[in-house]
């Protein structure tokens, strides 16, 4: 067959006996020829245009068994040819960050039934029971966490912790909360408009604990922790007695200044507001060798352990970061 070219040219050895039109090679019942798509004209066209349907596709392909590319034969437009998994991974990785900011943790709680429990919860730790149940909100509803276990992440993760089966059946249920607006606490009490003390005044405003107290009662009797660690941890400034019979663990920097302090009680964990979470240090000031704890109670706690009667093991610094 000859070429289709914009001039009758042809390699064959003997004059020509007619011209050779379009129509003579491409039937008029040829869908390409019937869509008027022009051929090229002397220059070249680049590759075909976006949106292309499967026809003109296959047309291209016609002939060459197996030469079909795969997004064709799916019966995908030609524009996708190329385009991967990539492509489309990314574009459900948008997807998903679309829903994580429209869908809070908030939604998918309270349309499973949960409800605000008022009086434990804050401005920005918001507490949810259903039953005995609990997560708290956090992050501005971006978050969340299960006090009674290590559970703990965005919405996704908070509607596969409440019975959806896998990550794609925990998507569908965050989109379909789409525009579902939880109902927000009511706070009687306003908000703090006075700027806070400095740390080292917060801190010194509060007492040690001592063995009437609610601190100790909690530390002691609850936490098991022996009155001599107590005791040494007290007499290295580590401790104070926060509200509500909560703890206060000094955390210093490398200068042995007080940067912050971690705040656990019976219903209550945190950290020292515009505090920095560095290293709580419980122990020799020279040590020969740090043991490495995430809260203060569990350095406290593996000092008992290795405490010989009611001295520390000698060369010992046991230190926690705070979860940080």
């Amino acid at each position: 067959m000859p070429p289709v070219v914009a001039a009758p040219t042809f390699a064959i050895r003997k004059l020509a006996v007619a011209v050779f039109t379009l129509d003579d090679h491409m039937p008029a019942t040829n869908p390409w020829a019937r869509s008027g798509v022009p051929l090229a004209s002397g220059r070249r066209q680049g590759t075909l245009r976006r949106g292309r349907s499967r026809a003109l596709a296959t047309l291209l392909f016609a002939g060459l068994p197996g030469r079909v590319p795969r997004s064709v034969r799916e019966d995908k437009p030609v524009e996708e040819v190329g385009r991967g998994a990539r492509g489309q991974r990314h574009m459900e990785r948008r997807d998903i960050d679309e829903l994580r900011q429209k869908v809070l943790c908030a939604a998918v709680l309270e349309n499973s039934g949960w409800a605000i429990d008022r009086r434990e919860s804050t401005r920005h730790a918001v507490k949810y029971r259903r039953g005995d149940d609990i997560i708290i909100v956090i992050h501005g509803g971006r978050g969340w966490f299960d006090p009674l276990s290590d559970a703990k992440g965005d919405v996704f993760s908070l509607a596969q912790h409440l019975g959806e089966m896998d990550f794609r059946a925990a998507c569908a249920h965050v989109a379909d909360l789409v525009g579902f607006v939880p109902r927000a606490p009511v706070w009687t009490r306003p908000s703090r408009t006075k700027p806070l003390l400095p740390l080292v005044q917060r801190w010194a405003n509060r007492l040690a604990p001592n063995p009437d107290s609610a601190t100790w009662r909690y530390l002691h009797d609850e936490r098991c922790l022996p009155e001599a660690i107590l005791r040494a941890a007290i007499r290295q400034g580590l401790l104070r007695a926060g509200p509500h019979g909560s703890m206060w663990a000094a955390y210093t920097n490398d200068d042995d200044v007080l940067v912050g302090w971690e705040e656990r009680g019976p219903r209550w964990r945190g950290f020292a507001s515009g505090g920095a979470k560095v290293l709580f240090r419980f122990g020799a000031a020279s040590p020969d060798r740090a043991c490495v704890t995430e809260g203060a109670i569990d350095a406290m706690s593996l000092a008992a352990l290795e405490c010989s009667g009611e001295n520390l093991r000698d060369g010992s610094l046991y230190v926690a970061t705070g979860g940080g």
